[in-house]
């Protein structure tokens, strides 16, 4: 990789189609077997030879019509030949089998998977039950009967992105359904939504019902014709008053904090960027270029009257009140790394193409997610699966993209993917997935493709870093995760020369800090020395010396001259270590505390107990873990009478770690799980004892230790959330439930508001020792606008926290869970009565996704 020094693969990565390149076959030679010399004959010496050739002639294997079925709807698109004659090979061979049941089963099921495992194949999926209609229309009836079985499931479990791709697939067949096709049921949608919207302007349901509807247009057209663009046009009119709408939330879910001239772009829903890009292309003509297109005529003769068969197209139940879904639905903002920059490397957001490239290949990803591989391995490919004028070489570097690509509106498929991938690592409220699975999926691509992906991968992060300053708060730690994971996984390579000039700025500054933070992660990933000797003299001096030791951090209480209590100290570590009782050391050091006039004698010997825990469980989590069973009751004694040795636990912790903070904030993560730490006294002490002027909020530590915190609350909030929903609960259950929730959920209030209202503060430049330490010159004004950007970011994380929060297990949120589940309770009860009242006896029907594991 130029940047991060991947390495270099030979391999023939290049698979295009259309003469620009003709070497798909991976350059293999074939081998000529035309000498007699048995040495250079497989089949053996000559003996041997005419042994074989006198013998009974060999069998030729026929490949079963279902295994040769299979294999080539597996690869359609993906082969050397072009896919519309894979499709029609495919719908033939499927007429000559299916009389077979047991193929039926098999080919179709295996056709749902590919739509919802594989979504870049869906218009060539569609184009096998296309052409199976003219082979025998009995081919595409099959098919639309899984399908509708398979869509009133998603619509019934409120399963929003199954119902999307199978959407799709029934468009791509929109020319073979009779009258207006998918569109009506399109228009019954947005009659949902439009319910939807009239009980509550702020529901999130019927925005992502609009996306859906916004993203199958596209594909009818392309498949119905000219003669369904009226059906189009009077559709958009209606979603155009819900994608113009903004949710409250919208105004914390961008992906900079600021929105001027600076910022790199400004912010965009997605359904209101697809309103905009579909009405761009109405008045283009509905060109959707980068759709594929196939021959509707490839299996009908060119003189042939005889009207292909029509089907109606299916009838779905839309379930009132609507399922919201399994996981929470919020407004979703477009970020691109690559957009507005002077070479058009991915399409410009004004395009359709934007929007439609990024949904599927984001689909692909999404739905592979139990195989990284196969997933980085599509993604690679996608050039495959549009039209043949959609990208450029691959691999072109970018320093020739415009020569390549001369006047033709071509693309750059590593940037495209970058882009992808990070628009989902970036997303807010909260990714799809674990941040690791996308940390790895960047991995596995740079890994099959490294001489394409690398540079593509270093633009982005110089794109990234360039806009630290002004970079939503969490994304930039995000960022930060992945970076330094990144780098480990490629020996901590990186060209930091060019950020050398960043040194001379203060460490409030975002940029400075970041570095710091970054060699901070990496030495967690590996130890100092090596991370030492991966970069530039300048940078070395921002690891500490003490850390190339390999020995532990120093135990303070070893000097007896200089510190207080290290007679005590040193017994504690003898004592815990020999499983010994020390109450009566704990009871000495606070007597003579209380001898020194100190007001709390639960703070120093805490202090000093817990300062020992570290030390004496510094070599490894383990350790730590087994010095605080030993200490636990003592621990607990100590913080139940006293909030302030309850803060100190976490201050020793924290100053005995200090070169190291990523243990320190592990260890307190242990403290909490133990319950010895509450979550408000980690963050009152984060950002109240520790906070200073505001400077710890430049430290991603303290934003580490503060996030992890309110993680685990609102993490527990939902449990709690999910058992009060659990179907036929006692109402004693129930009650319990509720009662649980209502505390932990006003306890995350206060937690909440704490955090806004120690950030607002230096956001506002009115906290007092800022105000103080300027006033004396300690901070200069510089210095000073730095602290308040901090806050201003701080608070932004803090309200959007609170307010995802609220929308997931707040009172409204829950009335409306609740009320649905009693609506599925009784529908379930009353579908059971009527079965038993017809003598039916329910059977569990397979679940064709649910039988495997996936076909990757």
């Amino acid at each position: 990789m130029a940047d991060l020094a991947v390495g270099h693969d030979d391999r023939e990565d290049r698979r295009d189609r259309g003469g620009r390149n003709n070497n798909r076959g991976g350059g293999r030679k074939r081998r000529h077997e035309e000498d007699d010399d048995y040495q250079f004959d497989r089949r053996g010496p000559p003996a041997q030879r005419r042994r074989r050739d006198e013998g009974p002639p060999r069998q030729r294997f026929e490949e079963a019509p279902l295994a040769k079925l299979r294999r080539m709807l597996l690869h359609i698109a993906s082969s050397l030949k072009l896919p519309q004659i894979e499709a029609v090979e495919i719908a033939e061979g499927l007429g000559e089998n299916l009389d077979d049941d047991n193929l039926k089963t098999e080919f179709f099921g295996i056709m749902i998977q590919l739509v919802l495992e594989q979504p870049l194949k869906i218009p060539f999926v569609a184009a096998v039950a296309f052409y199976g209609n003219d082979v025998n229309p009995e081919i595409m009836t099959e098919a639309l009967t899984r399908v509708i079985t398979r869509t009133q499931q998603a619509l019934d479990s409120g399963n929003w992105k199954e119902l999307k791709l199978l959407l799709r697939f029934l468009a791509c067949l929109q020319s073979r359904f009779e009258g207006d096709g998918i569109f009506a049921f399109l228009n019954q949608l947005f009659d949902t939504v439009v319910d939807l919207q009239s009980a509550n302007e702020n529901d999130v349901v019927g925005i992502e019902l609009v996306k859906i509807i916004l993203l199958t247009i596209p594909y009818a057209l392309v498949a119905g014709g000219a003669r369904f663009q009226d059906n189009a046009k009077e559709l958009l009119k209606n979603t155009g008053i819900v994608a113009g709408n903004m949710l409250p939330v919208e105004g914390l879910i961008h992906s900079y904090s600021t929105d001027s001239e600076e910022t790199p772009i400004a912010y965009h829903s997605v359904i209101g960027l697809l309103q905009t890009q579909l009405m761009n292309e109405a008045e283009a003509g509905w060109v959707f270029a980068c759709i594929p297109r196939f021959d509707s005529q490839a299996l009908r003769k060119p003189d042939s009257e005889e009207a292909p068969t029509m089907h109606a197209f299916p009838a779905f139940n839309i379930p009132s009140p609507v399922n919201p879904g399994p996981t929470p639905l919020f407004p979703e903002a477009y970020f691109s790394l690559f957009t507005n920059q002077e070479l058009e490397t991915v399409p410009d957001i004004s395009n359709i193409a934007a929007s439609l490239l990024r949904d599927t290949i984001v689909d692909t990803f999404d739905q592979l997610d139990f195989n990284r591989e196969a997933a980085a391995k599509m993604l690679i490919d996608v050039d495959c699966y549009w039209t043949i004028d959609t990208f450029a070489n691959r691999g072109t570097q970018i320093d020739k993209f415009k020569e390549a690509v001369g006047d033709k509106l071509l693309w750059k498929t590593e940037d495209l993917i970058i882009d992808a991938i990070f628009s989902q690592l970036f997303k807010l409220p909260s990714p799809e997935h674990k941040l690791a699975y996308y940390h790895s999926l960047i991995t596995q691509c740079c890994k099959i493709a490294p001489a394409a992906i690398a540079p593509s991968l270093g633009r982005g992060i110089r794109a990234i870093y360039k806009n630290l300053d002004i970079m939503d708060l969490e994304l930039t730690y995000r960022f930060l995760d992945w970076f330094s994971h990144h780098l480990s996984n490629f020996e901590f390579r990186w060209r930091w020369a060019e950020w050398l000039d960043e040194l001379t700025l203060s460490d409030l500054h975002p940029k400075k800090a970041f570095i710091k933070a970054a060699l901070d992660r990496e030495i967690r990933l590996s130890f100092a020395k090596r991370v030492r000797s991966t970069v530039p003299e300048e940078i070395q001096l921002l690891i500490p010396e003490r850390l190339d030791k390999d020995d532990s951090p120093d135990f303070k209480f070893e000097d007896p001259l200089e510190t207080p209590y290290a007679a005590e100290g040193q017994a504690l570590i003898v004592q815990l270590r020999k499983k010994e009782n020390f109450q009566e050391t704990i009871e000495k050091i606070q007597q003579q505390a209380t001898e020194h006039g100190i007001e709390d004698p639960f703070v120093p010997s805490t202090d000093v107990l817990v300062t020992a825990i570290c030390r004496l469980g510094a070599k490894s989590l383990s350790h730590v873990l087994s010095c605080i069973e030993r200490a636990r009751d003592q621990l607990m004694v100590a913080v139940e009478a006293s909030d302030a040795a309850r803060r100190q636990v976490i201050a020793s912790v924290v100053e005995y770690w200090k070169d190291q903070p990523g243990v320190a904030v592990r260890i307190i993560d242990i403290l909490l799980n133990y319950t010895i730490l509450t979550p408000m006294s980690v963050v009152r002490w984060a950002l109240g004892d520790y906070l200073g002027a505001g400077e710890a909020l430049s430290k991603s530590w303290v934003f580490e230790m503060v996030s992890n915190t309110v993680t685990k609350v609102t993490k527990r909030n939902r449990q709690i959330a999910d058992a009060r929903l659990q179907k036929n609960l006692l109402q004693e259950q129930a009650d319990f439930a509720e009662a649980t929730l209502t505390n932990d959920r006003q306890s995350a209030r206060e937690l909440f508001k704490y955090i806004e209202d120690a950030v607002r503060g230096v956001a506002e430049g009115s906290a007092d020792i800022l105000l103080e330490k300027e006033a004396s010159g300690e901070i200069s004004a510089e210095d000073g606008q730095l602290i308040r950007a901090w806050g201003k970011r701080w608070h932004i994380v803090s309200l959007r926290k609170a307010q995802v929060e609220e929308s997931v297990v707040g009172e409204e949120a829950m009335e409306a869970r609740i009320k649905l589940l009693d609506a599925q309770s009784a529908a379930e009860a009353e579908a059971a009565a009527a079965t038993e009242g017809n003598g039916i006896k329910e059977e569990e029907s397979p679940s064709i996704a649910n039988g495997d594991a996936g076909l990757l």
